[in-house]
Protein backbone atom coordinates (compact mmCIF):
# COMPACT_ATOMS: atom_id res chain seq x y z
CA UNK A 1 0.00 0.00 0.00
CA UNK A 2 1.04 3.61 -0.46
CA UNK A 3 -0.51 7.06 -0.23
CA UNK A 4 -0.01 8.08 -3.85
CA UNK A 5 -3.15 9.73 -5.26
CA UNK A 6 -4.96 9.44 -1.92
CA UNK A 7 -6.97 12.22 -0.28
CA UNK A 8 -5.58 12.54 3.25
CA UNK A 9 -6.71 14.45 6.36
CA UNK A 10 -4.54 15.17 9.40
CA UNK A 11 -6.33 16.18 12.59
CA UNK A 12 -4.09 18.29 14.81
CA UNK A 13 -2.02 18.98 11.71
CA UNK A 14 -0.88 22.43 12.85
CA UNK A 15 0.58 21.01 16.05
CA UNK A 16 4.08 19.82 16.87
CA UNK A 17 4.02 16.24 15.57
CA UNK A 18 1.11 16.89 13.23
CA UNK A 19 2.92 19.58 11.23
CA UNK A 20 5.95 17.34 10.78
CA UNK A 21 3.64 14.60 9.53
CA UNK A 22 2.11 17.07 7.06
CA UNK A 23 5.63 17.85 5.79
CA UNK A 24 6.32 14.13 5.43
CA UNK A 25 3.08 13.57 3.50
CA UNK A 26 3.78 16.19 0.83
CA UNK A 27 6.35 14.11 -1.12
CA UNK A 28 3.91 11.17 -1.12
CA UNK A 29 2.12 12.65 -4.17
CA UNK A 30 -1.31 12.83 -2.58
CA UNK A 31 -4.29 13.93 -4.62
CA UNK A 32 -5.46 16.11 -1.71
CA UNK A 33 -4.06 17.13 1.68
CA UNK A 34 -6.28 18.60 4.40
CA UNK A 35 -5.56 19.77 7.97
CA UNK A 36 -8.15 20.12 10.74
CA UNK A 37 -6.94 21.97 13.84
CA UNK A 38 -8.68 24.14 16.43
CA UNK A 39 -5.37 25.91 17.20
CA UNK A 40 -5.55 25.21 20.92
CA UNK A 41 -1.82 24.51 20.69
CA UNK A 42 -1.34 24.39 16.93
CA UNK A 43 0.24 27.35 15.14
CA UNK A 44 -0.18 28.72 11.63
CA UNK A 45 3.60 29.16 11.53
CA UNK A 46 4.07 25.39 11.88
CA UNK A 47 2.53 24.99 8.43
CA UNK A 48 4.47 27.70 6.61
CA UNK A 49 6.90 25.26 5.01
CA UNK A 50 4.07 22.91 4.07
CA UNK A 51 2.14 25.73 2.39
CA UNK A 52 5.21 26.75 0.40
CA UNK A 53 5.70 23.18 -0.78
CA UNK A 54 2.00 22.50 -1.34
CA UNK A 55 0.07 25.73 -2.01
CA UNK A 56 -3.22 23.83 -2.29
CA UNK A 57 -3.00 22.59 1.31
CA UNK A 58 -6.39 23.16 2.94
CA UNK A 59 -6.61 24.12 6.61
CA UNK A 60 -9.89 24.06 8.55
CA UNK A 61 -10.06 25.76 11.95
CA UNK A 62 -12.37 23.27 13.58
CA UNK A 63 -12.95 21.08 16.63
CA UNK A 64 -12.34 17.52 15.40
CA UNK A 65 -14.92 16.15 17.86
CA UNK A 66 -17.69 17.92 15.91
CA UNK A 67 -19.25 14.96 14.09
CA UNK A 68 -21.40 16.97 11.69
CA UNK A 69 -18.62 19.30 10.63
CA UNK A 70 -16.11 16.47 10.28
CA UNK A 71 -18.56 14.44 8.23
CA UNK A 72 -19.06 17.37 5.88
CA UNK A 73 -15.31 17.87 5.41
CA UNK A 74 -14.64 14.17 4.84
CA UNK A 75 -17.38 14.01 2.20
CA UNK A 76 -16.57 17.35 0.58
CA UNK A 77 -12.84 16.61 0.32
CA UNK A 78 -13.24 12.95 -0.64
CA UNK A 79 -11.06 11.89 2.28
CA UNK A 80 -9.75 8.31 2.19
CA UNK A 81 -7.18 8.29 5.00
CA UNK A 82 -7.18 10.10 8.35
CA UNK A 83 -4.19 10.48 10.65
CA UNK A 84 -5.59 11.42 14.06
CA UNK A 85 -3.27 13.62 16.12
CA UNK A 86 -5.82 16.06 17.56
CA UNK A 87 -5.41 16.04 21.33
CA UNK A 88 -5.66 18.07 24.50
CA UNK A 89 -2.24 17.60 26.17
CA UNK A 90 -1.28 16.10 29.50
CA UNK A 91 -0.70 19.32 31.51
CA UNK A 92 -4.21 20.52 30.64
CA UNK A 93 -5.62 17.42 32.31
CA UNK A 94 -4.14 18.54 35.63
CA UNK A 95 -6.21 21.73 35.40
CA UNK A 96 -9.27 20.64 33.40
CA UNK A 97 -9.45 16.86 33.77
CA UNK A 98 -13.05 16.34 32.66
CA UNK A 99 -12.73 18.53 29.58
CA UNK A 100 -9.43 16.91 28.56
CA UNK A 101 -10.78 13.39 28.92
CA UNK A 102 -14.07 14.07 27.16
CA UNK A 103 -12.47 16.01 24.32
CA UNK A 104 -9.84 13.36 23.55
CA UNK A 105 -12.34 10.52 23.67
CA UNK A 106 -14.95 12.39 21.62
CA UNK A 107 -12.47 13.23 18.86
CA UNK A 108 -11.62 9.56 18.47
CA UNK A 109 -15.23 8.46 18.77
CA UNK A 110 -16.19 10.87 15.99
CA UNK A 111 -13.57 9.40 13.65
CA UNK A 112 -14.41 5.82 14.56
CA UNK A 113 -18.06 6.49 13.75
CA UNK A 114 -17.16 8.00 10.39
CA UNK A 115 -15.00 4.96 9.67
CA UNK A 116 -17.80 2.60 10.75
CA UNK A 117 -20.18 4.38 8.39
CA UNK A 118 -17.53 4.02 5.63
CA UNK A 119 -17.11 7.72 4.98
CA UNK A 120 -13.36 7.10 4.71
CA UNK A 121 -11.16 4.03 4.36
CA UNK A 122 -8.31 4.00 6.90
CA UNK A 123 -7.62 5.51 10.31
CA UNK A 124 -4.10 5.85 11.70
CA UNK A 125 -4.65 6.80 15.33
CA UNK A 126 -1.97 8.36 17.53
CA UNK A 127 -1.73 6.92 21.03
CA UNK A 128 0.71 7.96 23.76
CA UNK A 129 3.11 6.20 26.11
CA UNK A 130 1.15 7.91 28.89
CA UNK A 131 -1.56 5.29 28.33
CA UNK A 132 0.83 2.77 29.87
CA UNK A 133 1.76 4.64 33.01
CA UNK A 134 5.08 3.94 34.70
CA UNK A 135 7.13 0.94 33.64
CA UNK A 136 6.03 -2.36 35.25
CA UNK A 137 8.61 -4.36 33.28
CA UNK A 138 11.38 -3.29 30.93
CA UNK A 139 11.39 -2.76 28.07
CA UNK A 140 7.70 -1.88 27.72
CA UNK A 141 6.23 -3.76 24.78
CA UNK A 142 2.76 -3.46 23.25
CA UNK A 143 1.40 -6.01 25.75
CA UNK A 144 2.39 -3.85 28.71
CA UNK A 145 -0.67 -3.21 30.91
CA UNK A 146 -2.54 0.04 30.42
CA UNK A 147 -2.03 1.79 33.75
CA UNK A 148 -2.36 5.55 33.16
CA UNK A 149 -1.64 7.89 36.07
CA UNK A 150 -3.30 11.09 34.79
CA UNK A 151 -6.67 11.95 33.21
CA UNK A 152 -4.78 12.60 29.98
CA UNK A 153 -3.21 9.14 30.12
CA UNK A 154 -6.62 7.67 30.87
CA UNK A 155 -8.09 9.42 27.82
CA UNK A 156 -5.35 7.99 25.59
CA UNK A 157 -5.81 4.50 27.00
CA UNK A 158 -9.54 4.82 26.44
CA UNK A 159 -9.12 5.94 22.84
CA UNK A 160 -6.80 3.03 22.08
CA UNK A 161 -9.34 0.56 23.43
CA UNK A 162 -12.08 2.40 21.55
CA UNK A 163 -10.30 2.14 18.19
CA UNK A 164 -9.56 -1.55 18.69
CA UNK A 165 -13.19 -2.18 19.67
CA UNK A 166 -14.32 -0.67 16.36
CA UNK A 167 -11.77 -2.82 14.52
CA UNK A 168 -13.10 -5.96 16.19
CA UNK A 169 -16.81 -5.11 16.10
CA UNK A 170 -17.19 -3.16 12.87
CA UNK A 171 -14.08 -4.21 10.95
CA UNK A 172 -12.82 -0.68 10.42
CA UNK A 173 -9.37 -0.42 8.84
CA UNK A 174 -7.19 1.10 11.56
CA UNK A 175 -3.70 1.02 13.06
CA UNK A 176 -2.48 2.63 16.27
CA UNK A 177 0.92 4.26 16.58
CA UNK A 178 2.14 4.71 20.16
CA UNK A 179 4.94 7.31 20.24
CA UNK A 180 6.95 7.72 23.40
CA UNK A 181 8.55 11.11 24.24
CA UNK A 182 8.81 13.19 21.08
CA UNK A 183 11.08 16.22 20.81
CA UNK A 184 12.38 18.50 18.11
CA UNK A 185 11.62 21.77 16.28
CA UNK A 186 8.15 23.33 16.73
CA UNK A 187 7.46 21.68 20.09
CA UNK A 188 5.33 24.06 22.12
CA UNK A 189 7.40 26.23 24.47
CA UNK A 190 4.57 28.30 25.95
CA UNK A 191 1.54 27.00 27.81
CA UNK A 192 1.82 23.25 28.50
CA UNK A 193 5.43 23.23 27.32
CA UNK A 194 7.55 20.07 27.26
CA UNK A 195 10.77 19.66 29.22
CA UNK A 196 13.18 20.21 26.34
CA UNK A 197 11.80 23.47 24.87
CA UNK A 198 11.10 24.83 28.35
CA UNK A 199 14.69 24.15 29.44
CA UNK A 200 16.04 25.73 26.25
CA UNK A 201 13.82 28.78 26.76
CA UNK A 202 14.93 29.24 30.35
CA UNK A 203 18.62 29.02 29.45
CA UNK A 204 18.24 31.42 26.50
CA UNK A 205 16.49 33.85 28.86
CA UNK A 206 19.38 33.66 31.32
CA UNK A 207 17.40 31.68 33.85
CA UNK A 208 18.45 28.44 35.57
CA UNK A 209 16.90 25.17 34.36
CA UNK A 210 14.16 23.67 36.54
CA UNK A 211 13.44 20.02 37.31
CA UNK A 212 10.29 18.83 39.05
CA UNK A 213 10.98 16.03 41.54
CA UNK A 214 14.38 14.43 42.00
CA UNK A 215 15.15 14.20 38.29
CA UNK A 216 15.72 10.46 38.36
CA UNK A 217 12.51 9.78 36.46
CA UNK A 218 13.37 8.44 33.00
CA UNK A 219 11.99 9.01 29.52
CA UNK A 220 12.43 7.39 26.10
CA UNK A 221 12.94 10.23 23.60
CA UNK A 222 12.39 9.98 19.85
CA UNK A 223 13.09 12.76 17.33
CA UNK A 224 9.84 14.02 15.85
CA UNK A 225 10.61 13.41 12.16
CA UNK A 226 11.16 9.74 12.92
CA UNK A 227 7.65 9.50 14.36
CA UNK A 228 6.26 11.17 11.24
CA UNK A 229 8.14 8.69 9.03
CA UNK A 230 6.84 5.79 11.10
CA UNK A 231 3.23 6.96 10.81
CA UNK A 232 3.41 6.85 7.03
CA UNK A 233 5.01 3.41 7.15
CA UNK A 234 2.23 2.18 9.42
CA UNK A 235 -0.24 3.12 6.74
CA UNK A 236 1.87 1.46 4.06
CA UNK A 237 2.00 -1.90 5.87
CA UNK A 238 -1.35 -3.66 6.00
CA UNK A 239 -0.11 -6.09 8.66
CA UNK A 240 -0.17 -3.24 11.20
CA UNK A 241 -3.97 -3.12 11.05
CA UNK A 242 -5.68 -3.82 14.34
CA UNK A 243 -2.37 -3.47 16.19
CA UNK A 244 -0.70 -0.97 18.50
CA UNK A 245 2.93 -0.26 17.54
CA UNK A 246 5.46 1.48 19.80
CA UNK A 247 7.64 4.16 18.24
CA UNK A 248 10.58 5.16 20.43
CA UNK A 249 14.36 4.99 20.64
CA UNK A 250 14.41 1.96 22.92
CA UNK A 251 16.76 3.84 25.27
CA UNK A 252 15.99 5.66 28.49
CA UNK A 253 17.58 8.77 29.95
CA UNK A 254 16.96 10.42 33.29
CA UNK A 255 15.62 13.95 33.40
CA UNK A 256 18.76 14.93 35.33
CA UNK A 257 21.04 13.70 32.55
CA UNK A 258 18.92 15.27 29.83
CA UNK A 259 18.82 18.71 31.45
CA UNK A 260 22.57 18.57 32.08
CA UNK A 261 23.11 17.61 28.43
CA UNK A 262 21.10 20.60 27.23
CA UNK A 263 22.92 22.90 29.67
CA UNK A 264 26.27 21.60 28.42
CA UNK A 265 25.40 22.13 24.75
CA UNK A 266 24.13 25.65 25.48
CA UNK A 267 27.07 26.61 27.68
CA UNK A 268 24.95 27.25 30.75
CA UNK A 269 26.73 27.21 34.07
CA UNK A 270 23.60 27.84 36.15
CA UNK A 271 22.73 25.34 38.86
CA UNK A 272 19.55 23.35 38.37
CA UNK A 273 16.61 24.34 40.55
CA UNK A 274 14.56 21.45 41.94
CA UNK A 275 10.87 21.99 42.61
CA UNK A 276 8.07 19.78 43.90
CA UNK A 277 7.21 16.70 41.87
CA UNK A 278 4.31 17.13 39.45
CA UNK A 279 1.12 15.20 40.27
CA UNK A 280 1.07 11.59 39.06
CA UNK A 281 4.36 11.96 37.17
CA UNK A 282 5.43 8.74 35.46
CA UNK A 283 8.58 7.35 37.05
CA UNK A 284 10.05 5.29 34.23
CA UNK A 285 9.63 4.91 30.46
CA UNK A 286 11.62 2.59 28.21
CA UNK A 287 10.03 1.05 25.14
CA UNK A 288 10.50 -2.15 23.23
CA UNK A 289 10.55 -1.34 19.50
CA UNK A 290 10.85 -4.94 18.32
CA UNK A 291 7.36 -4.98 16.80
CA UNK A 292 8.07 -1.77 14.86
CA UNK A 293 11.29 -3.31 13.54
CA UNK A 294 9.46 -6.46 12.52
CA UNK A 295 6.45 -4.79 10.90
CA UNK A 296 7.79 -1.59 9.33
CA UNK A 297 11.59 -2.04 9.58
CA UNK A 298 11.74 0.87 12.03
CA UNK A 299 15.24 1.81 13.16
CA UNK A 300 15.84 5.21 14.77
CA UNK A 301 18.50 7.19 12.92
CA UNK A 302 18.77 10.41 14.96
CA UNK A 303 20.65 10.05 18.24
CA UNK A 304 19.49 12.00 21.29
CA UNK A 305 22.72 13.98 21.19
CA UNK A 306 22.33 14.98 17.55
CA UNK A 307 18.61 15.58 17.89
CA UNK A 308 19.11 17.79 20.92
CA UNK A 309 21.67 19.90 19.08
CA UNK A 310 19.35 20.26 16.09
CA UNK A 311 16.51 21.28 18.40
CA UNK A 312 18.59 23.85 20.27
CA UNK A 313 19.75 25.39 16.99
CA UNK A 314 16.19 25.65 15.70
CA UNK A 315 15.01 27.50 18.79
CA UNK A 316 18.06 29.74 18.81
CA UNK A 317 17.41 30.74 15.19
CA UNK A 318 14.03 32.20 16.00
CA UNK A 319 11.78 29.28 16.73
CA UNK A 320 11.31 30.44 20.30
CA UNK A 321 9.44 33.34 21.83
CA UNK A 322 11.19 34.60 24.95
CA UNK A 323 8.19 36.64 26.09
Amino acid sequence: MNLSNKSVLVTGGAGFIGSHLVDKLIPEKLSNLVVVDNFFLGKESNLEEAKRNRPDLKVYNLDASNYGAMKNIVRQEGIQVIFNLAVVPLPASLEKPRWTYEQNVNITLCLCELARERYFDTLIHFSSSEALGTCQYAPMDENHPLNPTTPYGASKAATDVLVLSYVNTFNIDASIIRPFNNYGPRQNEGSYAGLIPLTIKRILSGEPPVIYGDGEQTRDYIYVTETADAAVELYNHQDTRGKVVNIASGDEISVNKLVKLISQYMGSGRDIIYESERPADVRRFIASIKLARDLINFRPKVSLEDGTKLTIEWYKKGGLSLT
